[in-house]
C-alpha cells in the first residue's frame, strides 16, 4: 500500500469536503441494528437453506465465473426479505419489522421538526412504504428510474421550500446530482454492497447549503446477509482511507469473491 500510494501521488489531487468547506455542518451516523421476529426469521432461514443449496449447485455445475450473476440475484433475495418480505411473496401478511421501524423513527423525527431522504435499492420497497405513509398521514415526494429530469428538479425544489416530510428515493436513480440540504436526517433502509455510493446518496442532503448537522443512520436486520455485508463495507472503508476513493458501483459487485459470497 504504501508503495503504491508513492506510484499514484503524482497523478492525484484530492480536496475533502472538511478541509474546502468550513462551515460544513458535522455529520452523525448510526447503525440501527433490528432483531427479526419469530415469523420473519423463519421465512428468512427457510430462504437462506434454499439459497446456500442452490449456490453451491451452481458453482459446481457452472463455475463460479459463469454463475456470478445468478448468484448476486439470489443474494438480492435475501436482502428483500430482511427489508419486507411482500416484495417476494404477493400473498405475506406476518411480520415487516423493518418497515415498523422506519414508520417509528420518521414519526419521531416528524415531531422533532426534521424532513428525511429515504434510500432503498428497490422500488417496489418504496412503493410499499408510500402506502404505508398514506395511512399514516406522512407526506412524501418519490423520485425512481422512471421520473424525468425536469420533473425531479421540480419535487427537489418544491421539497426544499415547503413542509414535506419524506423524500423516498431509489439509489441508483437519486444517489447523485440532486441538491436536497432542505433535509437533515438520512435513512437508508437497505445495505448497498459499496458504502461509496451509499456515502454519495448521503450526500445529497450534506453538502455546501446546508446549515444543520445531518444525521445517517443504516437499519440493518441482526444475524442476516446485511450484517456481513456490513463487514464487507469496513473492508472497502479502510482501503479507500488509506488510498484515495472506493470502487464504483460496478467494481464493487465484480470484485466479490467466491469467499465473501459464501
Amino acid at each position: 500500500l504504501k508503495r503504491l500510494n508513492y506510484q499514484i501521488s503524482p497523478f492525484i489531487l484530492r480536496r475533502k469536503k472538511k478541509d474546502v468547506v468550513e462551515s460544513l455542518p458535522d455529520k452523525i451516523e448510526k447503525n440501527v441494528y433490528i432483531d427479526l421476529p419469530d415469523d420473519q426469521k423463519k421465512l428468512y432461514l427457510k430462504i437462506l437453506k434454499d439459497t446456500q443449496d442452490e449456490i453451491d449447485e451452481m458453482i459446481e455445475v457452472e463455475g463460479f465465473s459463469k454463475a456470478r450473476m445468478k448468484i448476486l440475484q439470489l443474494l438480492m433475495k435475501l436482502r428483500q426479505l430482511c427489508i419486507d418480505p411482500s416484495v417476494m411473496f404477493e400473498n405475506y401478511n406476518g411480520s415487516r419489522i423493518k418497515i415498523d421501524e422506519l414508520v417509528k423513527i420518521v414519526n419521531e423525527n416528524i415531531l422533532n421538526g426534521h424532513k428525511m431522504l429515504i434510500f432503498s435499492s428497490f422500488k417496489r420497497v418504496l412503493d410499499n412504504i408510500k402506502d404505508e405513509f398514506n395511512k399514516q398521514g406522512i407526506t412524501y415526494y418519490m423520485i425512481d428510474g422512471s421520473v424525468p429530469s425536469k420533473e425531479r428538479m421540480q419535487l427537489v425544489e418544491s421539497f426544499n421550500n415547503n413542509d414535506t416530510n419524506c423524500f423516498l428515493i431509489t439509489l441508483k436513480s437519486g444517489g447523485t446530482g440532486l441538491n436536497l440540504t432542505g433535509a437533515d436526517t438520512v435513512i437508508h433502509l437497505d445495505i448497498w454492497w459499496n458504502p461509496q455510493v451509499e456515502n454519495q446518496a448521503t450526500d445529497r442532503a450534506h453538502r455546501i447549503g446546508q446549515t444543520k448537522n445531518v444525521s445517517v443512520i443504516k437499519l440493518i436486520t441482526k444475524g442476516t446477509i446485511e450484517e456481513r455485508i456490513i463487514e464487507l463495507q469496513e473492508k472497502k472503508k479502510i482501503l479507500s482511507e488509506n488510498l484515495i476513493e472506493g470502487k464504483t458501483d460496478s467494481e464493487s459487485l465484480s470484485s466479490l469473491t467466491e469467499k465473501d459470497i459464501k
